[in-house]
C-alpha cells in the first residue's frame, strides 16, 4: 500500500507540474537558465544512477544472457513493432504529433528503478533485474535515436544524422552514469545515508524536466491543440499497448521454459518504458517540435504502468507467501 501511495503521490507532482505549465510557464530569459538548472539536474541524476549499480550485481546478472536476449526484444523490437504496426489506426486519431510522440516512447528503453523495485517486491531475480535494466538504458541511448532518426525524423527531416545526438545524449547520460560507476566506493555510502534526500533530487530533476517541456508546449499553443477526446484516445492506447506487451511478457517466458523469478524479472523490465531518460532524450532529438506533445504519451504511459505493475507485484508477493 505504501508503494501505491508513494507512486500517486508522483503523479500528483507530475500532474501540479503540468497545471503549473499552463497557468505559470516559464518563458523568455528565465526558461533559458531553468533549461541550463535542468541539464545539470539530469547530469546529477544519471551520475547517482551510476553510483547506485552495484558491479558484483552486474556481474551476477550477465550470467543470464537469454534473459537479457528476451527483455531487449520487447523494449527494442516488439514494442516499436507495435507502434508502427498501429500508425493506420492511431495517426488519423491523435494526430501526427501525437502519434510521434507515442513511436518516440515504444523506441525507448526501459525503467530502470521501478523495474528493480517491483522485481524485488514479487519475488524475482533482482540481481538479473539490474543488470538488464541497466544495460537496456545504456543501449538505449544508441538505439533509440537510431530509431527515432529512421521512422520519425527521417520523414519529415531530410538527411536528419543521428551521430550528433547520439553524442550529445552520451555527454548528457551516458558520461555521468559511467563517472557514478566509477566513483562509486566514495559516493555510494554517503547515498546510502540519506535515502529520502537521493529519492527526492530523483524525482526532482523529473519534474523540472517536464515542467520545462510543458511551459515551451504551453507557449506554443498546446491546450489549443490536444481536445479532451484526443487525450483518451491517448490513454486508450497506451492502455492498449501495455496490455498486449504485459500478456506477451507474462506467457513467453512460460513457454520458453524460464523459471518463475525469471519470468517475473522479464515481466517488469519488458513491460516498462522509462520517463526520467524518455523526456531528456526527446529535448536532443526533436528540436524544433512541439515537445509537449512528444513527451505527453510517455508521461501518461508512465503512469498507467507503474499503477498496474504496482497492484501485479503486491498480488505476486502475497501469493509467493502464501
Amino acid at each position: 500500500m505504501l508503494k501505491l501511495l508513494a507512486v500517486d503521490r508522483f503523479t500528483i507532482l507530475l500532474i501540479a507540474m503540468v497545471v503549473l505549465a499552463t497557468f505559470l510557464p516559464v518563458s523568455g530569459q528565465a526558461a533559458h537558465y531553468f533549461n541550463m538548472l535542468t541539464t545539470v539536474a539530469i547530469a546529477v541524476l544519471f551520475f547517482l544512477h551510476g553510483a547506485k549499480l552495484s558491479r558484483e550485481a552486474v556481474i551476477e546478472g550477465m550470467l543470464h544472457w537469454k534473459m537479457h536476449a528476451l527483455v531487449f526484444a520487447f523494449t527494442f523490437l516488439i514494442f516499436p513493432a507495435i507502434g508502427l504496426l498501429a500508425k493506420p489506426v492511431l495517426e488519423p486519431l491523435l494526430g501526427q504529433q501525437l502519434y510521434w510522440g507515442f513511436l518516440f516512447m515504444c523506441f525507448l528503453p526501459s525503467t530502470v528503478q521501478s523495474s528493480i523495485a517491483f522485481t524485488s517486491m514479487a519475488k524475482g531475480n533482482v540481481a538479473a533485474a539490474v543488470c538488464s535494466a541497466s544495460f537496456s538504458n545504456i543501449i538505449g541511448m544508441f538505439i533509440t535515436p537510431i530509431l527515432v532518426s529512421y521512422f520519425i525524423l527521417g520523414q519529415s527531416q531530410h538527411g536528419f544524422d543521428p551521430t550528433k545526438s547520439i553524442i550529445q545524449i552520451t555527454l548528457l547520460l551516458l558520461v555521468p552514469f559511467v563517472l557514478g560507476q566509477l566513483l562509486r566506493p566514495y559516493v555510494f555510502p554517503y547515498m546510502v545515508k540519506v535515502p529520502s534526500v537521493v529519492k527526492a533530487f530523483d524525482q526532482g530533476s523529473i519534474l523540472m524536466v517536464v515542467y520545462g517541456a510543458f511551459s515551451s508546449a504551453v507557449i506554443a499553443g498546446l491546450w489549443h491543440q490536444v481536445s479532451g477526446l484526443t487525450l483518451l484516445y491517448l490513454v486508450l492506447a497506451c492502455s492498449v499497448l501495455l496490455t498486449i506487451v504485459m500478456l506477451l511478457a507474462l506467457y513467453l517466458p512460460k513457454w520458453l521454459g524460464f523459471n518463475r523469478a525469471d519470468q517475473v524479472t522479464i515481466f517488469f523490465c519488458s513491460s516498462k518504458k522509462t520517463l526520467a531518460s524518455g523526456v531528456p532524450m526527446a529535448q536532443i532529438l526533436f528540436i524544433g517540435q512541439p515537445l509537449g506533445m512528444i513527451v505527453l504519451p510517455i508521461m501518461i504511459f508512465h503512469q498507467i504502468q507503474l499503477m498496474v505493475c504496482g497492484m501485479i507485484a503486491n498480488h505476486w508477493s502475497k501469493s509467493k507467501q502464501e
